[in-house]
């Protein structure tokens, strides 16, 4: 790591997409992880969106309530910054939010990183990204000592996604823990509510079918606005290689449904793998 980076990662985001008061935080936490459609319990990843409590946080909830949460997790997210490598962990150090510090998993960066041609250890990506910070304080209440992988991604093609899906597989796969992986993506971005569900419908069909390569070719072919296509396929080849044999579409909402605005709209959407 450069030694102009420091170890530890402070919050970005807190008291904008998230409350920064931790009496706050634990109590807005609370009321969003209720289960939306029954437990599932054990799975390989999950997909859950990123964006402010008050519009998706309800989504991310539903997903986390639903399933069993080991003490092990990689969070793969996109790059909205463009700040950092094509594909960057950070592999040392912790991060500091309002509910307190998170270790990163060193052991398992070090090893998900040496089994890729895409992923570089490069902490700058990650300073001022909010789509994996938004996940921590999930974690940090319903799954309390937990260690993580962030890896965040500006790359969109076939190859790249299935490389690090692959390095993420015989990553955990040589654990004796469990790990979930979590892929962090919001759906389709300032469409009307109809254009939104539509496209968003296309994209979880594909999702929904763990097919991976497939899901990043709908998103070219229909012009859809997913954000987190490439962490999401990325997770889902991980599944697929680990034995994932099907998923569940947890929640599904927009924006729209929370504002009243239907003219644009994002859509957020909750999906288990196991």
């Amino acid at each position: 790591m450069d030694p102009r980076i420091s170890s530890v990662r402070d919050a970005a985001v807190a008291g904008r997409f998230y409350p920064a008061d931790r009496a706050e935080l634990e109590q807005s936490i609370s009321e969003m992880a209720v289960e939306a459609a029954g437990w599932i319990g054990s799975a390989v990843g999950v997909m859950v969106p990123h964006a402010g409590y008050m519009y998706s946080g309800a989504v991310a909830g539903a997903v986390y309530a639903s399933v069993e949460l080991p003490r092990r997790f990689i969070i793969l997210g996109p790059n909205h910054t463009g700040v950092g490598s094509p594909g960057s962990v950070m592999a040392r150090g912790r991060w500091r939010l309002p509910l307190g510090d998170i270790p990163i998993d060193e052991s398992l960066a070090a090893a998900i990183i040496s089994d890729s041609d895409v992923l570089k250890e490069d902490a700058t990506a990650h300073v001022f990204e909010h789509s994996i910070e938004v996940q921590l304080p999930f974690l940090q209440q319903l799954a309390p000592g937990f260690s993580f992988v962030p890896i965040s991604l500006m790359v969109r093609d076939s190859a790249s996604c299935m490389d690090i899906g692959s390095a993420v597989a015989r990553a955990v796969s040589s654990q004796r823990e469990s790990v979930l992986i979590i892929a962090s993506s919001d759906m389709s971005h300032y469409e009307s509510q109809q254009t939104a569900e539509r496209k968003d419908r296309l994209a979880l069909e594909r999702v929904l079918a763990l097919d991976a390569k497939g899901l990043l070719e709908t998103i070219a072919a229909d012009a859809i606005s997913m954000c987190g296509a490439a962490p999401t396929a990325a997770m889902l080849s991980a599944a697929v290689e680990l034995g994932a044999s099907g998923a569940t579409l947890v929640k599904y909402r927009t924006s729209g449904d929370v504002t009243g605005d239907l003219d644009q709209v994002v859509g957020y959407a909750g999906v288990v793998v196991s």
